[in-house]
Formats: structure tokens, C-alpha cells, sequence
């Protein structure tokens, strides 16, 4: 295995894929405070902070960086995602690195889904508008992979969503799941595997790493409410997001990756089967 280094190490999918690392082979960057409890080595780096970031990546000199930390904090956002992402490009290029970057289905408007990789980002919303300008950054660097994918989720841990509408609900809140929003998630080990197997390969350009199930994101909350055991769920109500203000159909087309990965991207339905055993 090649060496690497991870950014966004204490983030959701950084757990899992800090998992499948030896610690003899990989390091791990953390934004800001959070640290993962792993044996891996691992520092808390701003990732606004260039010259930190810079001098980190030229003191591990990684062969290969996969680059997942980001935020969704407006004040900071597109700085830790924008900035950072240049940041890590600097460093890449400094020491010759393979760069593996995360992006996001959310870059579409979701007017013209399912998205192939020749897809042009057209975001609603900020979030989606820091992820295309660190694609334009990624993507004027010759060894870089932008890896578009869609909900990130876990069997064993709940994403930041689930735990968002668990709270709401058990706190007697009203959530609206919507019946008109379109997506493909994926499960956070199969990305992570996916991330590793592109890291020894010599792929470059555009992948779309999702799972091949399209559903609701009211049908998936639900799948993944009744797998959590969650049961206050008198308080959900089924309606239609907005989509002037939220993509309505940011399906991924996977052909590709199925081409070039031999990781499966199984579905939810299949993932939670595999998962009851």
C-alpha cells in the first residue's frame, strides 16, 4: 500500500477509513480540534491555515492524499473547503502526490438527473458552490481524482442527518421527509474502500462513487429510522421539497465505477440484508 495521509480524519467516512489504514503506511489530518481515537499518527490542522497544511503534507511527504475534510458552517465554509482544498494541492504538487477529493452530488441542480461525469455543476446553495470551485482546483491538478458521491451512511453509527431527525422526533418535533428528492447513498465502508482502491490506481479525472439503489430521501430516512430502531416516529410527515431552493434529482450514474472498481456500491436494501446477516 502506498503511503497516505487523510484529511477530514475525525469526519464521518474518515472513521471508516481510517479503519481499513496500517498505521505504518498513513497519517491522518483532522480540521480543527477533533481528533479520531485511532493509532494511526494524527494532528489538528486548520485547514485555512496554508502553511500548516503545506508543512504538514512536505514533512509526511504522503504518495497519496485523500482529501475529505470540508464543513458546513456558513461563516467558515467555503473558506475550510475552497482554501483548503488549494492548500492541499499546494502540497501535493510539492511532494508529487496522487490527490483523491471528495465532492458531492449536491454541485447539480437537479434538473437533468441521472448525472454521468461529464455532468456540469449548476449548485443551488453554498455548499454546493464551495464543492465545484475545489473541483476547479482539483481538476487543474494532471494527478487528481474528484470522487462525486451522494449520502454517506453507516450500520453501526448514525450520519449526522439520522441523528438530526432521531432528536427532532424524540424531542416531539414534526419532520417533513421529502417524497420528491432523489439520491443514491452509499455506505460509509464501501466509500472508503472505494477511495483506497483508487488510491493505488492510476485513474484520473471524474468518478461518480455511489450506491446502485436510487430512492427517496423520505424512503432512506425511513429505512435507516426502522434499522436505528427509532421508534417515535408518530411526528413524520411525508411532503415535497422546494426545488427552486434544493435539487430535486441528483441521481449518479455508476456505470463507470462498476467498470473501473472491483468494490461493490450495493444499495441500501442490499447493505442492511448483508448487515442482519
Amino acid at each position: 500500500m502506498k503511503r497516505l495521509l487523510v484529511t477530514g480524519g475525525s469526519s464521518f467516512l474518515g472513521y471508516r477509513l481510517l479503519e481499513q489504514l496500517p498505521r505504518e503506511q498513513a497519517a491522518a489530518i483532522c480540521y480543527w480540534r477533533n481528533r479520531p481515537e485511532t493509532e494511526i499518527p494524527a494532528w489538528s490542522v486548520d485547514m485555512r491555515d496554508r502553511a500548516g497544511v503545506v508543512g504538514l503534507i512536505k514533512r509526511w511527504r504522503p504518495e497519496v492524499i485523500i482529501h475529505l475534510a470540508g464543513s458546513n458552517r456558513g461563516e467558515s465554509m467555503e473558506e475550510v473547503i475552497v482554501a483548503g482544498t488549494r492548500h492541499v494541492v499546494e502540497g501535493c504538487r510539492e511532494v508529487g502526490a496522487r490527490l483523491i477529493f471528495m465532492s458531492t452530488d449536491v454541485i447539480f441542480d437537479g434538473r437533468e438527473g441521472p448525472y454521468d461525469e461529464s455532468g456540469v455543476g449548476r449548485p443551488l446553495h453554498g455548499y454546493g458552490r464551495a464543492k465545484v470551485a475545489a473541483e476547479g482546483i482539483v481538476g487543474g491538478y494532471d494527478e487528481g481524482v474528484i470522487v462525486r458521491t451522494s449520502l454517506i451512511y453507516d450500520v453501526e453509527r448514525r450520519d449526522h442527518g439520522t441523528q438530526w431527525i432521531e432528536r427532532a422526533l424524540r424531542a416531539g418535533e414534526e419532520v417533513t421527509l421529502f417524497t420528491n428528492q432523489w439520491r443514491n447513498p452509499i455506505e460509509a465502508s464501501s466509500l472508503a474502500a472505494a477511495c483506497l482502491e483508487l488510491a493505488e490506481s492510476n485513474y484520473r479525472g471524474v468518478l461518480n462513487v455511489a450506491g446502485e439503489q436510487e430512492m427517496t430521501r423520505a424512503v432512506y430516512a425511513q429505512k435507516l429510522l426502522a434499522w436505528f430502531e427509532v421508534a417515535e416516529r408518530d411526528k413524520v410527515v411525508l411532503g415535497e421539497a422546494d426545488g427552486g431552493r434544493w435539487p430535486l434529482d441528483t441521481r449518479l450514474d455508476i456505470s463507470r465505477a462498476k467498470e473501473v472498481l472491483a468494490t461493490p456500491l450495493l444499495g441500501v436494501d442490499a447493505v442492511l440484508a448483508a448487515a442482519r446477516g
